[in-house]
């Protein structure tokens, strides 16, 4: 159809006419009419300009799967071989191995992982859509703060301080959200400045100080306590909240779009998609998420201090960009981020196993990141 006036109003009206009659997200191209279509896997979920003139090719030639090579699999499952590998390495490596293949390790390590997986998963839903939120570290120490403060200072209770605490986070991320989607702001600039903003709040609530007293029993019950298998109950609600954002990203017409959105935003927009309602949205859910992770952090701790969340920052975006460079290489997807957050916290615990200082750990941790982000350059470029 030639460009004109009337072009743009029929691509958006067949846009719409597909997404509505796609009830699940799908790996072809639309069959008919000329149209944006999403495909659901690994592509970015780009939104590709197709013709209705195009055709499969019929056959037996097009009911062949593509041979996977040795390279292909590497390219999409290296990271995970390197994960099994570190596994192999510190259980069978003379000073940490005793200590490091016990089933308490193991239950150690989910327990560990539960505050950095929660924010990661948060921080994947904004990765998705190509967006950044330097903030979540700010976020995650200003909830659990603000939680304890409560109860330390106040004397409120402490459902009512997790309440609290998550409903500033989801503030915090609002305040991103409608800066960054309804005024255009560069995601990197403003989530660095309020940043700052969020660590003077929780400077001023905590005076800078280590707060311990005053804690509920009861919330520190999330961090503390076993009730399955002798697994932290961190660690279980990590592992549903894993499965919720699987659910949200993978499963339902939200996800679609907000890969749509990632993959291209002014053909999303065309599409139809309420793409700055959808960005706020994934702001707000990160605030949440991030505080959440907080709160996670604290009652495991059952204190609060300054800046707690500064080390969880640098971690949470290696887990994510670790997790694109598996299974859907160059798109962030939640079984990878899990998998990430796995990776680095085997990685922390063996290196201490093996004593090595933090500095180690941390040098480590950069360089995997840099090495995960360039892995998710030359994945999408493969594509």
């Amino acid at each position: 159809m030639p460009a004109g006036p009337g072009h743009d109003l029929h691509v958006r009206r067949s846009c719409q006419d597909w997404f509505t009659a796609t009830s699940r997200a799908i790996d072809k191209h639309s069959p008919t009419g000329y149209c944006y279509a999403v495909r659901r896997h690994p592509s970015t979920r780009d939104i590709a300009l197709t013709d209705s003139t195009q055709t499969a090719p019929a056959g037996p030639a097009a009911a062949r799967r593509p041979h996977l090579s040795i390279a292909d699999f590497f390219g999409k499952y290296g990271v995970f071989v390197v994960f099994l590998g570190l596994i192999v390495f510190f259980s069978v490596h003379p000073t940490s191995g005793e200590a490091f293949r016990t089933w308490e390790n193991a239950k150690t390590i989910f327990g560990l992982s539960a505050p950095l997986a929660v924010m990661a998963l948060s921080l994947t839903i904004v990765l998705v859509m190509r967006d950044f939120d330097l903030s979540i570290g700010a976020t995650m120490g200003l909830g659990g703060a603000f939680a304890i403060t409560l109860m330390s200072k106040h004397g409120v209770g402490w459902g009512l301080a997790i309440a609290l605490g998550l409903l500033i986070g989801a503030a915090v991320g609002a305040f991103n959200g409608t800066l960054i989607s309804y005024l255009r702001a560069p995601s990197f600039v403003i989530t660095l400045a309020v940043t700052t903003v969020v660590y003077g709040v929780e400077f001023a609530i905590t005076g800078q100080k280590t707060i311990f007293e005053g804690v509920a029993p009861a919330y520190t019950w999330l961090g503390q306590n076993r009730p399955l298998l002798d697994i932290a109950a961190q660690a279980w609600v990590a592992l549903a909240l894993a499965i919720l954002v699987w659910l949200l990203l993978d499963h339902t017409e939200v996800g679609r779009y907000m890969y749509a959105l990632g993959g291209n935003p002014e053909a999303a927009r065309l599409a139809g998609i309420r793409t700055r309602e959808l960005k706020f949205l994934g702001f707000v859910i990160v605030g949440l998420g991030a505080a959440f992770a907080g709160i996670i952090l604290t009652s495991q701790a059952g204190a609060s201090s300054p800046t707690q969340g500064v080390a969880y920052l640098l971690p949470a975006y290696a887990a994510a960009f670790l997790g694109s460079t598996m299974f859907r290489p160059g798109e962030f997807n939640v079984p990878g981020t899990v998998v990430g957050v796995l990776f680095l916290q085997v990685i922390q615990t063996g290196l201490n196993m093996l004593g090595l200082n933090t500095s180690v750990v941390n040098i480590v941790q950069g360089s995997i990141l840099i090495g995960a982000v360039l892995a998710s350059l030359v994945g999408s470029r493969r594509r």
